[in-house]
C-alpha cells in the first residue's frame, strides 16, 4: 500500500501544479466548504448501498447468520486495499471471510470480483447519455462493456466453464490451482445469474449516482453554474473516470482517474484548468481518500482482523450451495 499512498500524494501535488498552484490554492480557499460534508454524505450513501449489495452477495454464496457488524467491519476494512496495484490487496477480504465464516477464500474472491464487475456495469450505465453526447468516448465504452458482458455470459454457460476447468486440470502447473478455480467459478456462477446481476447493477447504479450528486455540489461550490448541464456532466465525468481508473489497474486508479476527471472537465464541461484541478482534488478527497481513512480507522480497532493477536477467529456455520 505504501507506493499507492506515495503516488496519491504525488498526484495531488501534480494536480495543483497543472492548474497553476496559486490559482488552485485561491480556489480551494474560496470554495464553499459547507458543501464538503454534503459530498461526504453522498459518498456514505454510496457505501451504504454497496454494503447492502455485499450482504446480498454473501447470502447468495451461502453465508447466513453472519453478524452485520462483523460483516461491515470487513467491508470497510477493505477500502484501503483499493490503493494496491490492480486492487489485488482486496484478496485479503476473501481471507478475512474465510477466517470468520469458513467460506473458501476462492469463493470469497469471486464475491469481490462480482462487486467490481457490477460496479463497472453500473458506472457504464451512468455514462450512456454522456457517451451518446460525446461520441469520442464510444470506442472505450464499447470495449469495456463488451469485455464485462462476455465474462458474465461465459460464466453462465456451465458446460463450457466446467470443460475449461477439466482441461486445465490436466495441465502440469495450472492443474494444481484447479480446485481453487472451481470454488471461484461456483461463486461466480451464482453471483452472475440474471437476478443477482440485476440486483447488483441496480444497487450499484443508484449508489454511484449518489457520488455524482456530490461531485455536482463540489462543482457549484467552485463557481460553475448550478444547472442541468453541470449536473449531467458531473455524473458522466465521475462515472466514466471511475471506469478509466479501474481499467488502468493503477493503485486506486491514481493518476488515471485524476487525469480523466480534470481532462474531461476541461474538454466536456468547459471548466478552466484551475477549476478542473481544484474540483479533482476535492472530489478525490471526498471519495477515495475518505474511504481509505474510514478503512484505516477500522484497522486501528480491528487487531484480530489484521491477525495481530494469536487467538484465531472462530468460523461461523455456513451453508454453501449452487442454486
Amino acid at each position: 500500500m505504501v507506493p499507492g499512498l506515495l503516488l496519491g500524494i504525488a498526484v495531488m501535488v501534480g494536480l495543483t501544479l497543472l492548474g497553476d498552484i496559486r490559482e488552485v490554492g485561491a480556489l480551494l480557499q474560496s470554495f464553499d466548504w459547507r458543501l464538503f460534508p454534503l459530498a461526504l454524505l453522498f459518498t456514505l450513501f454510496n457505501y451504504t448501498l454497496r454494503f447492502i449489495k455485499w450482504q446480498y452477495y454473501l447470502n447468495q454464496v451461502g453465508v447466513r447468520g453472519f453478524a452485520w457488524k462483523r460483516s461491515l467491519q470487513i467491508f470497510v476494512a477493505g477500502f484501503p486495499l483499493a490503493v494496491t496495484p490492480g486492487k489485488v490487496g482486496e484478496v485479503f477480504k476473501g481471507i478475512w471471510l474465510q477466517q470468520q465464516t469458513g467460506l473458501p477464500v476462492a469463493r470469497g474472491v469471486s464475491l469481490i470480483v462480482a462487486e467490481r464487475v457490477s460496479d463497472g456495469l453500473a458506472v457504464l450505465m451512468l455514462s450512456v447519455l454522456g457517451v451518446i453526447a460525446h461520441p469520442q468516448y464510444w470506442p472505450a465504452f464499447s470495449i469495456i462493456l463488451g469485455v464485462l458482458l462476455v465474462g458474465i455470459v461465459i460464466s453462465q454457460i456451465r458446460p463450457l466453464a466446467l470443460g475449461i476447468l477439466a482441461f486445465a486440470g490436466r495441465l502440469p502447473v495450472i492443474g494444481k490451482a484447479v480446485p481453487a478455480l472451481r470454488e471461484f467459478y461456483e461463486g461466480s456462477f451464482v453471483l452472475f445469474r440474471p437476478q443477482a446481476a440485476l440486483v447488483g447493477v441496480g444497487l450499484g447504479t443508484v449508489s454511484w449516482f449518489g457520488e455524482g450528486i456530490g461531485f455536482y455540489l463540489i462543482l457549484t461550490g467552485l463557481g460553475m453554474p448550478a444547472n442541468l448541464e453541470t449536473f449531467s456532466n458531473a455524473v458522466f465525468i465521475l462515472a466514466f473516470s471511475t471506469v478509466v481508473g479501474a481499467v488502468s489497474a493503477l493503485p486506486g486508479g491514481l493518476g488515471a482517474s485524476e487525469a480523466s476527471i480534470a481532462g474531461m472537465l476541461v474538454l466536456v464541461g468547459g471548466a478552466a484548468p484551475a477549476i478542473a484541478s481544484a474540483a479533482t482534488v476535492i472530489i478525490r478527497l471526498a471519495t477515495l481518500w475518505f474511504g481509505v481513512s474510514l478503512g484505516l480507522i477500522t484497522w486501528a480497532f480491528s487487531t484480530r482482523l489484521l491477525n495481530l493477536q494469536e487467538e484465531p477467529l472462530q468460523p461461523l456455520n455456513r451453508t454453501l450451495e449452487v442454486k
